[in-house]
């Protein structure tokens, strides 16, 4: 090998440069490579400080050693190949070299001084891109080598399901980089051999050297060879391939594509021998006609043939030929997404009915009224954002989410609606003379407390407080440490970790030293003196106090104040890393995560759950869409989408639920879908990095809730794939969408909501929900949407279709406009469309079934005045049936959709007083009826709003005995109004 580095005897040395330039570029070479690595070790030290501090230390190491492996393993396979046929092809270089054309001449000259160096850098180079790439394949290589048996098999193959998941995946790497090896060193072999004359294009004969022959034929017959294998396994993802109907195997792919690329394997085979058959025969001419027929084959049979057959056969008769694919399409798509299981209701009447129901079914229409009516949220938490970072701030240094949570706690024994949202720091709101290293880093560093109110109530004497009822027992202004939600113990309200937490924060005194981090002052001063002091002390944060700690993060932060500044003592820590969105993918970061974490109040303390899926886009025949497109509404900020290399997947299952500890940062990893096999899989990778969902105690359970992201991709899919019959598939003219945002800006989907509703037994069940119109009509609604979201009830995660028996239910588009343009809501809301005035926000437009009926109901918002902070709830609109009423509050409202006013009893316009009917032969009344119907519903609602009142103080008060007796009373009363309303209407 001691030639390479010989200097060509007949030339003389070029002039090498100068000592001191060639000492300045070695000198200039070293410092920037010296910065590079010890920005990389400092970042890789401090990563694996984190990773050990937050309990996830064998996730780094395996990710890393998987990662260096890969480098290593690839980097070294393409360098040394390619290397070595650099080198073979100069080592078996023509002895006698004849003049060639002057550029080639001039470039072998310059090359030749340092053509060992030239051959170890591009080696090198190729190996770091070659390894780069492979970088990026851990996860794939992880899956392939920890596979677990997916338990079925596809329609086509017979291959179980996990082949393509795990395997397909791996083996398509593998054969492309080989190929890319085989690329790569043909052309740079074809270069050395062109510089030192073994490829002589300009000669008419003898063009190519003996052994540039052996050694372009040998790579030549490789790559072909590799091909082969390429299109082997290239038949297999015929079944997650793009079709205009549907994704997955189709008529041309089976009957085509499938059969062209078994011919094209063999073809690529011969072709392949007859390379290597040039190694002996010396001659081009079998290798070229064998490469021009497997180019020829590849256009024919995998391009023209494709084409005719689906132009010829197919598209005459395609619903015909179509079928049985579009039906495993269907089967498998059902099966990806989690919608086998849906329990379909036909027939549902989306108009309640007018006529009059008497005995146990007036009794059982007004428990149902009743239950809906006691737990709508008819506070919207998008439009109350403003209100709560107004009302309950104490400085301008807090805030709030931009959209707010909706949970449910049980308060006084009774479960209720609560609107949340945690006060956080916003460093932004600081004085900007006081934006420096020591306050945004040091003093400002957490936020403080959890602000609820309750979503189902609202004070109509109240406006100071935009009419919201606030939950008791939680930190606010003026409640000096809070208390749990039950109201059973104090709970921790700091919060370090949260969706607005600063990028770091440095914590902890030096000994003897003074509280700096500022905490929550309950006086309206802007006095910092005033303010309270605190340090924090839990086990969260990568400690610092020692000086290589100190110098690691100064250059992973870029900030010299880590080794100058005399608040990083041998007590401090850094904390970050710090959404907890941000901390559960960088734990777990083969988890696509839900964009919505929700904080709850969990054994006394704040803590974010976050719910984490499992994803792929390659289950054999299911429908693969864009996974934003799926999830996008009029509340959608970002995906969090982070784990496979597009945005788009078609297999999708909520596999763990993850909390974050709001004070400590502490990250939980629990298993809740215990059947998926890519998360049984990654388990096998992480072993330990996972709890078992039994470690999930009540206190959390109690909190969790159906996903958000899940649910919007499942009523996605639904819109097309509630069809199961091939035909009607095929025609599409059953298909359905989520209905637009009637009051959003952009053409956007309806958000789902959260709210109590029907449930599969009859009972109110916690659910979240969502309705269907049919493609391109906002007018109608055919179907309502519906999933258990109550982790604790056997039935959590049940999907519910109630599919519309009238083809004239109206859509929300349509209620929006009739809400707005009935006569009533415009004259009420006239005063806030003058000029000057502000106009007026609709909120959510809420959907119900009530007694075989729907019924909606939306809350209106408005200023005060034009120069007002904040909106408040002004009116509640509800449309029930054909009539739609507006007033201060929910009976109010409903009061008047039902036709009386309920302070005099009289009929509204356009209705006619009635006598009441006679009583029935033995039906017991204590006292007779007076009046019309119109003025005994109007007293009924009277009541059913004076026993409303009277509850809500009994539970302010804790006295959950009067309370119960209360909401009977109201109970009762809803129930002879509804009644009533039925028997008036009937007439």
């Amino acid at each position: 090998m001691s030639e390479l580095f010989d200097e060509e005897p007949e030339r003389p040395a070029p002039e090498r440069p100068g000592r001191r330039t060639r000492a300045l570029v070695i000198t200039g070479v070293v410092l920037i490579v010296g910065f590079f690595l010890l920005s990389a070790f400092a970042g890789i030290y401090t990563d694996r400080l984190w990773y050990k501090e937050v309990g996830f230390g064998e996730v780094f190491s395996t990710m890393l050693w998987t990662r260096v492996g890969l480098f290593l393993a690839f980097g070294a396979l393409m360098g040394g190949v390619v290397a070595l046929n650099m080198y073979l092809a100069f080592r078996f270089r023509p002895m006698f070299l004849m003049a060639g054309p002057d550029g080639v001449d001039r470039y072998r000259d310059a090359v030749t001084p340092i053509r060992g160096w030239l051959l170890a850098g591009v080696g090198v180079v190729v190996g770091i891109f070659a390894g780069t790439s492979a970088i990026g394949q851990w996860r794939t290589f992880l899956l392939w080598r920890n596979g677990e048996t997916w338990g079925s098999k596809d329609a086509y193959f017979k291959k179980d399901i996990g082949f393509y998941v795990f395997d397909l995946p791996w083996w398509n790497f593998v054969i492309d980089f080989v190929m890319a090896v085989a690329v790569v060193s043909i052309i740079a072999t074809a270069v050395v051999h062109y510089l030192y004359g073994g490829i002589r294009l300009q000669v008419a004969h003898d063009r190519l050297s003996a052994a540039a022959q052996v050694q372009l034929s040998v790579l030549l017959g490789a790559f072909v060879l590799t091909k082969s294998v390429d299109y082997f396994l290239d038949r297999y993802d015929l079944v997650t391939d793009d079709h205009r109907l549907f994704t997955g195997m189709n008529y041309t792919a089976e009957n085509a594509m499938l059969p062209a690329r078994n011919i094209l394997v063999g073809v690529a085979l011969i072709c392949a021998v007859l390379f290597f058959l040039n190694v002996w025969r010396k001659t081009w001419q079998l290798p070229s006609v064998g490469l021009a027929l497997l180019a020829l084959s590849a256009v024919l049979l995998g391009m023209i043939w494709p084409a005719i057959v689906q132009n010829v056969q197919v598209n005459p008769s395609a619903a015909d030929k179509e079928k049985s694919y579009i039906k495993a399409n269907i089967d498998a798509t059902r099966d990806a997404y989690g919608l086998s299981d849906i329990e379909v209701v036909p027939n549902y009447q989306g108009i309640a009915s007018t006529e009059a129901e008497e005995g146990a079914g007036a009794k059982e229409q007004g428990d149902q009224v009743l239950a809906q009516l006691g737990t709508t949220p008819v506070v919207d938490p998008l439009q109350v954002r403003e209100t709560f970072q107004q009302r309950q701030r104490s400085k301008g240094y807090y805030s709030v989410p931009a959209v707010l949570d909706v949970d449910r706690y049980e308060l006084n024994g009774q479960e209720v609606p609560l609107v949340l949202g945690v006060r956080e720091l916003d460093q932004s709101g600081i004085r900007a003379s006081s934006q420096n290293w020591l306050n945004l880093h040091t003093v400002y560093t957490h936020g403080d407390g959890l602000i609820a109110a309750y979503a189902n109530q609202i004070d109509v004497n109240d406006e100071a407080n935009g009419r919201m009822v606030w939950a008791e027992g939680i930190r606010s202004e003026g409640d000096e440490g809070g208390s749990d939600l039950t109201n059973a113990e104090k709970f921790e309200t700091r919060v370090y970790y949260g969706e607005q937490s600063p990028s770091y924060s440095v914590v902890g005194k030096a000994p003897g030293g003074n509280d700096v981090e500022l905490g929550l002052d309950e006086s309206d001063t802007e006095d910092e003196d005033a303010d309270t002091r605190t340090t924090y002390d839990g086990k969260g944060g990568v400690p610092v106090g020692s000086t290589f700690n100190q110098l690691m993060y100064a250059i992973k932060f870029g900030e010299p104040n880590f080794l100058l500044s005399g608040r990083v003592n041998e007590n401090s820590k850094v904390l970050y890393n710090r959404t907890p969105t941000e901390r559960v993918e960088r734990v777990a970061p083969w988890l696509t995560v839900d964009g919505d974490p929700y904080p709850a109040v969990v054994d006394g303390r704040i803590k974010w759950i976050l719910d984490g899926y499992t994803t792929t886009d390659r289950y054999p025949n299911a429908q693969r869409e864009s996974f934003d497109a799926m999830i996008d509404d009029s509340l959608q900020q970002e995906t969090g989408l982070q784990t496979i290399p597009t945005d788009e997947i078609n297999y999708m299952r909520s596999a763990v639920k993850a909390t974050v500890d709001a004070y400590d940062g502490t990250v939980t990893l629990y298993q809740w879908d215990e059947s998926d096999p890519i998360l049984k899989t990654w388990m096998k990778v992480f072993p330990g990095a996972v709890e078992p969902k039994s470690s999930i105690d009540e206190a959390l359970m109690e909190h969790i809730r159906y996903p958000e992201d899940l649910f919007k991709v499942q009523r996605y899919q639904l819109a097309k794939y509630h069809v199961t019959d091939p035909g009607i598939f095929f025609s599409d003219d059953e298909r359905w969408e989520v209905p637009e945002d009637p009051n959003a800006s952009r053409e956007v989907f309806q958000p789902p909501y959260r709210l109590f509703s029907t449930g599969v037994d009859g009972t109110n069940d916690w659910s979240l929900t969502s309705v269907f119109k049919p493609w391109g009509d906002q007018n109608t609604l055919t179907s309502y949407l519906q999933v258990n979201s109550d982790a604790t009830s056997d039935d959590f995660g049940r999907l519910r279709l109630l599919e519309m028996a009238d083809q004239d239910t109206p859509g929300p588009g349509q209620v929006a406009n009739e809400m707005q343009g009935n006569d009533d809501v415009s004259q009420k809301l006239q005063q806030y469309r003058v000029s000057g005035a502000t106009p007026p926000r609709f909120g959510n437009l809420l959907t119900l079934p009530v007694d075989g009926g729907l019924i909606y109901i939306q809350p209106v918002y408005a200023a005060r005045s034009a120069t007002s902070a904040f909106p408040i709830l002004q009116y509640v609109i509800v449309k029930y049936g054909d009539k739609v009423g507006i007033d201060r509050d929910l009976p109010l409202a409903l009061a008047a959709a039902l036709g009386v006013d309920l302070e005099t009893g009289a009929p509204l316009p356009g209705t006619d007083p009635e006598t009441p009917d006679p009583e029935e032969p033995g039906e017991e009344t204590p006292d007779p009826p007076t009046g019309s119907l119109d003025e005994q519903i109007a007293q009924a609602l009277r009541d059913a709003q004076d026993a409303f009142d009277a509850a809500a103080k009994a539970q302010a008060a804790n006295e959950t005995a009067e309370w119960a007796a209360q909401l009977e009373k109201a109970q009762a009363a809803v129930e002879k109004a509804v009644k009533l309303a039925d028997q008036r209407d009937a007439q």
